[in-house]
């Protein structure tokens, strides 16, 4: 039975062989007789004869498709009347599209300047409109995908969109979300008219230490000059000393008690304050701003030594009067004449300066300096690194910038390049402070305003002496002004004191040990006391 089926097979092989090759043969025969009767090539006759049979084979394809569909649409329903799941569906709705409320004229500003993409939009309900005095805010959303960042790095494009400058906007983050911007475009170019200056009362209710109006008029400054030191820089003629003036008038009525020091390098900058400082020079001498950053880091030792008895001691932290040392034209300080004597008096104040401004925060010692050369050399990069607030009015280029506000500060958050102001509004900066920048214009106070405050701080001072206990240091001081006397030498202050007739060397330890006051020399050498080095002593006990 196997065989016969293995004969059956073979035989059926031979077969569809001898088929394949008389099939060969009249297709063969019939490619010849058409290459004859239309004069073709034998690959010409090969390529007709193979679009043909694509064509019959294309053909019959759509003729049955044709005649499956015609079949389906003659089908009957299904039993009971209900339809397959696949036809139920088909004769449902598709679902709605949701119809995205669109804020065209942000979403139109954005996408041009590149800051979100072109298939994205800004969410008519995800935007809040704020009328403000002379701007209007935008408060919005993002896109997913993009972020707060991505509307800083296009700032100027933006504002090109809305028609006005970069310093027509202003740019705040959201603390809950990096997809929230907070966008104020002015109406009109910043500080075109000037607001009016703050009363006593809304400056002591500003919380901080304001330095001027921000471009919408509100106040601005910082919370606390605690454990931070301010340099302000800008080319000649800006406005710098009447900025620092308003600064000066704002802290007597923010803090109640400080102790002023006052380094004037422009002799006549800051004299209004003379009466209410602890000390005030006015002079260029590198000598006096070494003098005193002596008797300051002096007295930072001081306090250091009281906070480290508190915790040795297990004790609160001692409470200090707060300080400010504030230098006016301090470039001139760290300049040298060229001698070898005076590079090494340069290099030493630099030295105490980049002391006194480093390690004096933890004591409630803050030093303001002021320059109008914000070159690179000026103020060496030491002292310049240890402000943590900075405030740059107009330089002529981003370098100059850089000098003042720190060399990755155009890297920062929303950056406004002081090189765009308009140096005929003076009074105008950048103040760079934890991180962020704000464009202010300091008060202009009126010269009435100023002496009324002094007067007051003045006052305050002379009732604070009189109930203060009195020491040897007191009773010192107190003789000397009796007298009107701003020097005095040390035998007539050791009659004064009480202290016994006898050795004149001796004398003198008793007193300057009774004080706690080194003598020093007065103008023809002979050793003595001077005021404001007792009244200085007085005050760094404090």
């Amino acid at each position: 039975m196997g065989k016969k089926r293995s004969q059956e097979a073979e035989q059926d092989a031979y077969a569809q062989l001898a088929g394949g090759i008389g099939g060969l043969a009249v297709a063969f025969g019939c490619m010849a007789a058409l290459k004859d009767a239309l004069g073709l090539s034998w690959p010409g006759t090969i390529a007709v004869v193979a679009g043909v049979l694509t064509l019959l084979g294309y053909l019959a394809y759509r003729a049955r498709r044709l005649w499956q569909q015609r079949g389906q649409l003659g089908a009957k329903p299904a039993v009971g009347g209900q339809q397959t799941a696949a036809a139920a569906a088909l004769a449902h709705d598709p679902a709605p599209v949701e119809q995205v409320p669109v804020h065209p004229e942000l979403t139109s500003a954005l996408v041009k300047a590149g800051a979100i993409g072109r298939d994205q939009v800004i969410r008519a309900d995800e935007v809040t409109i704020t009328p403000k005095r002379n701007a209007t805010e935008y408060d919005f959303l993002v896109p997913a995908g993009r972020t707060y960042a991505d509307v800083d790095k296009k700032l100027a494009n933006i504002a090109g969109m809305f028609g006005v400058t970069r310093l027509h906007l202003k740019l705040e983050r959201s603390r809950d979300t990096e997809r929230r911007a907070r966008l104020l475009v002015l109406d009109a170019p910043p500080f075109t008219s000037a607001f009016p200056v703050p009363t006593r009362q809304q400056i002591a209710a500003h919380g901080g230490v304001p330095f001027g109006h921000d471009v919408t008029g509100e106040l601005v400054g910082v919370e606390t000059f605690s454990k931070a030191s301010l340099l302000i820089a800008g080319m000649t003629q800006m406005g710098k000393t009447t900025l620092v003036n308003g600064l000066i008038t704002c802290l007597l009525i923010a803090y109640e008690d400080f102790d002023l020091y006052l380094l004037d390098g422009k002799h006549c900058g800051l004299t209004k304050f003379e009466k209410v400082s602890l000390r005030y020079e006015a002079s260029d001498d590198p000598s006096v701003m070494e003098e005193i950053l002596d008797l300051l880091n002096d007295r930072v030792a001081r306090r250091y030594k009281r906070m480290q008895e508190a915790v040795r001691n297990r004790e609160p932290a001692p409470k200090f009067k707060p300080v400010f040392f504030i230098v006016d034209e301090a470039a001139d300080f760290f300049a040298n004449n060229g001698t070898p004597e005076g590079i090494k008096q340069a290099l030493r104040i630099a030295d105490k300066a980049r002391a006194l401004v480093a390690k004096a925060l933890e004591s409630e010692i803050t030093t303001v300096m002021l320059t109008q050369r914000p070159a690179q050399n000026a103020i060496p990069v030491m002292v310049r690194d240890q402000f943590l607030y900075r405030m740059c009015l107009y330089v002529a280029s981003e370098g100059t910038a850089k000098v003042a506000l720190g060399d990755t500060y155009f890297e920062t958050v929303a950056p406004i390049s002081p090189v765009l102001l308009n140096s005929q509004i003076k009074g105008q900066g950048v103040l760079f402070a934890h991180g962020e920048s704000t464009l202010i214009r300091g008060f202009h106070f009126p010269d009435e305003f100023i002496w009324e405050v002094v007067d007051a701080v003045r006052d305050r001072q002379k009732k604070a002496a009189e109930m203060a206990p009195d020491s040897p240091l007191t009773k010192a001081i107190k003789h000397l002004k009796d007298t009107g006397a701003d020097f005095m030498l040390s035998a007539a202050l050791a009659d004064h004191m009480g202290i016994p007739e006898g050795d004149a060397a001796e004398r003198g330890k008793a007193l300057s040990k009774l004080l706690g006051v080194t003598a020093g020399r007065g103008t023809k050498g002979v050793r003595g006391y001077r005021l404001e080095d007792l009244t200085a002593a007085a005050a760094s006990e404090q």
